[in-house]
């Protein structure tokens, strides 16, 4: 056997990780390796979902492909696999409008009569499903039509009935993804008849082929066909023959490897039981569906999305939590409501590797999360051996419990867990309710959570987000005279239902979704605000308390100060924080304050392990598209630039009772104001900071001096939260719309 053949055969059997390891042995830098040989590494790569070492492969081979280029080697093979692969990926990881240049380039190269090698390893139809999908989810959808007509009108050559048969099944399972996807579901319907024959003969040959390692041939005949005849029958709410399929496709051992059409099948699953009103067979399903999703700490749907089925993970969740509702089982409710919401964190912080470690067990935790990616990794590989799959699950459950008994923090960020609603109510203040909101679409419910009891509250949610964004842009104008009747309106719809519960003078709140980004304070009704009545403290998740209750700050009362760093552009500076820093250091045994060109990043890292009070009186960013990228401007030095971000924060080991991000404001154009401190107090709190004190939106830095000067003047009386409250309160006083006073909150411990 020749070396290009047993490479193919790699391939063809699946056994990508073993071709990894080989070629990357051969080519540390694959700038040095040959074309031939990186032609099937990236194959090896898409394989395995490797999608950053994908790109830089796919990069290199078409730097020698335009290199090689000229008439006696046009390399048109190359080319028509790189823009296929590189058009694969982007759909994989959702980023449709750049997919859909790369699949127009591929099939353009098909249509050239010289690629006839790629003709037979991916052929047309694969191609023009990819370019469907392609403009589909990118909006084109009279293009994406045009690419479903195209693939029926491609012909049947053979003469032989049986071949023209199974050609045409292949025709119609091809286009049953694009009318999925454009939501024509009923397209679908009359190619069910052949490609139903088809698949029942392919898992006739299955057990031959699976007896051969070909796998991908299971896989992409038998798996994948069943599952579009499945989905076609579901969306046209033909739930019989929908379940018979679905079940018939959870006897595999093998599906449990496609965790993305795994997660579908049984999310799909549910529904049709809960169609059928056996509500619990419902709930195990999508029990089961969430396993699969909590299974990775990234659960990029790679063939689901390939095929046009992206599905939205936090759906599941919200139907098993309406469930248990309906079902009067609010404390198993709450515990799903705080594992949706560490899903979301969790999807974030995927693809961050270099988060900090206390301790001298540092290099074993880093090799745990190590560990952990690579445990990832094989499970999203195929096999054929069901026994393979049970050990490289029980792998991954065990360096997972691994992590969890050495570093339960960083757990908590890097992989969801569970948290029972019983551990959150002991750790509550005894005078203290918590106050956690949940909502879906338009379904929203409040919980009200004390040490007794857990309780659940379905409120008004539709239209819910217009009415935040439009009280936040009243906030925005202290001579809005619209703000009190908007705030009165939220108040109706999320407090006043559940105002009678509300039994303590402290209130603990976690929002959700656009709630992060409301002033609870500022909701008032007729006998005044929130913040008249309650102190308050919020937590991105009620699950964060295990890890702050009984954490040790420094000693010793210390403040380090930042005022108005130097950003290089006098249209930034920030006229009185100066004196806010200033003033505030006055009340501090042991101080350091650092102003304009010294308020820098690297000053900060550098100094901040060692200050029981951090206060940073600077703009900061909000990145929506990239949240590890939100940050604070500090001033640049010699050492670099200036930007905190929300990865450096990651990065970091603090030790502070308390960082307060005063006037956060941005002016920057499209840059957020105030969505940025809510992205970073997940941070400080990893990062080692006991609480946070951070703004909404741009603050008036007048006001904001005054509310600081006051909130640490209380501060010396050990509440945080009460502290906070008393300077709003005299804020209010002197500047009465909550534009001036309402903008700050407390995150964390009180």
């Amino acid at each position: 056997m020749n070396e290009q053949s047993r490479k193919l055969g790699q391939l063809t059997e699946g056994r990508y990780e073993q071709l990894v390891e080989e070629l990357e042995g051969r080519y540390p830098d694959l700038s040095s390796a040959y074309m031939d040989d990186l032609g099937p590494l990236c194959k090896a790569y898409s394989e395995l979902k490797k999608y950053n070492r994908l790109f830089t492969c796919l990069d290199e081979l078409e730097r020698k492909t335009n290199k090689y280029r000229n008439e006696d080697y046009p390399l048109l093979v190359e080319e028509y696999e790189i823009a296929f692969l590189r058009a694969q990926a982007l759909l994989d990881i959702g980023d449709y409008q750049n997919a859909l240049p790369h699949a127009q380039h591929a099939f353009g190269l098909l249509n050239k009569n010289e690629v006839k090698e790629a003709e037979f390893q991916h052929g047309r139809h694969a191609t023009l499903t990819l370019l469907g999908l392609a403009q589909a989810l990118s909006g084109n959808r009279q293009e994406a039509l045009a690419s479903a007509r195209r693939i029926e009108s491609n012909g049947v050559t053979s003469k032989d009935s049986m071949v023209q048969e199974e050609e045409e099944a292949l025709e119609d399972l091809s286009r049953i993804p694009i009318y999925l996807v454009l939501q024509d579901d009923e397209k679908c319907l009359p190619l069910m008849p052949k490609a139903q024959r088809a698949v029942n003969r392919w898992e006739a040959q299955g057990a031959r082929w699976l007896k051969r390692g070909l796998y991908n041939y299971f896989f992409g005949g038998v798996i994948r066909g069943r599952y579009l005849i499945s989905k076609c029958f579901f969306e046209n709410k033909r739930f019989a023959e929908a379940k018979a399929a679905y079940d018939k496709l959870l006897s595999y051992p093998q599906i449990a490897n496609q965790g993305g059409l795994y997660r579908i099948i049984l999310f799909d699953r549910g529904r049709i039981a809960e169609a059928e009103g056996d509500r619990k067979m419902a709930q195990t399903y999508y029990q089961r569906a969430i396993e699969v999703i909590e299974q990775q700490r990234s659960t990029i749907n790679t063939e689901a999305s390939r095929i046009g089925f992206v599905g939205d993970k936090q759906q599941v969740y919200h139907l098993l939590i309406s469930d248990l509702i309906a079902e009067g089982r609010p404390a198993q409710a709450f515990e799903y409501v705080e594992r949706a919401k560490a899903r979301a964190l969790v999807d974030i912080l995927a693809s961050k590797q270099d988060f900090a470690a206390a301790g001298s067990a540092s290099q074993q935790i880093v090799s745990l999360v190590t560990e952990i990616d690579q445990a990832d990794q094989d499970l999203r590989v195929p096999v054929s051996s069901s026994e393979e799959s049970r050990r490289r699950s029980a792998r991954g459950v065990q360096v997972k419990a691994n992590l969890r008994a050495a570093a339960p923090e960083l757990a908590s960020l890097v992989m969801v867990t569970e948290t029972a609603s019983g551990a959150v109510q002991a750790l509550l203040e005894p005078d203290e309710t918590l106050l956690e909101y949940y909502y879906h679409d338009d379904d929203l419910y409040a919980f009200v959570v004390t040490r007794e009891r857990v309780q659940a509250v379905k409120l008004p949610g539709k239209g819910l987000l217009a009415d935040v964004e439009e009280f936040r842009k009243s906030l925005e104008d202290p001579k809005s005279d619209e703000t009190k009747a908007l705030s009165q309106k939220l108040y109706g719809r999320l407090v006043q239902p559940i105002a009678g519960q509300l039994a303590t003078k402290r209130l603990l709140i976690v929002g959700h979704g656009i709630l992060h980004y409301l002033p609870f304070a500022a909701l008032s009704d007729d006998a005044g605000y929130l913040a008249d009545r309650y102190s308050l403290r919020l937590l991105p998740s009620a699950s964060v308390l295990q890890f702050l209750k009984g954490r040790q700050a420094q000693k010793g009362g210390s403040l380090l100060a930042f005022g108005n760093p130097d950003l290089g552009d006098r249209r930034l500076d920030l006229k009185f924080a100066e004196d806010e820093v200033q003033t505030i250091a006055r009340a501090f045994p042991n101080t350091k304050v650092l102003l304009r060109q010294d308020a820098t990043k690297n000053a900060f890292k550098t100094l901040g392990p060692q200050f029981t009070y951090l206060h940073l009186a600077t703009h900061g960013k909000f990145d929506p598209d990239a949240p590890l990228k939100s940050g604070l401007f500090l001033a640049g030095d010699a050492q670099g630039e200036g930007f905190l971000s929300l990865g450096d924060l990651y990065s970091m080991r603090l030790n502070a009772e308390l960082v307060t991000l005063s006037a956060c404001e941005t002016g920057l154009g499209k840059v957020s104001n105030g969505d940025d401190v809510v992205g970073l107090t997940r941070g400080f709190l990893y990062a080692g900071s006991n609480s946070i004190v951070a703004s909404l939106w741009e603050v008036d830095d007048l006001a904001t001096s005054l509310l600081m000067t006051e909130f640490y003047a209380h501060l010396k009386k050990g509440d945080k939260q009460e502290a906070l409250r008393q300077a709003q309160l005299a804020t209010k006083a002197k500047y009465p719309h909550p534009y001036y006073w309402a903008a700050f909150q407390l995150t964390g411990l009180p």
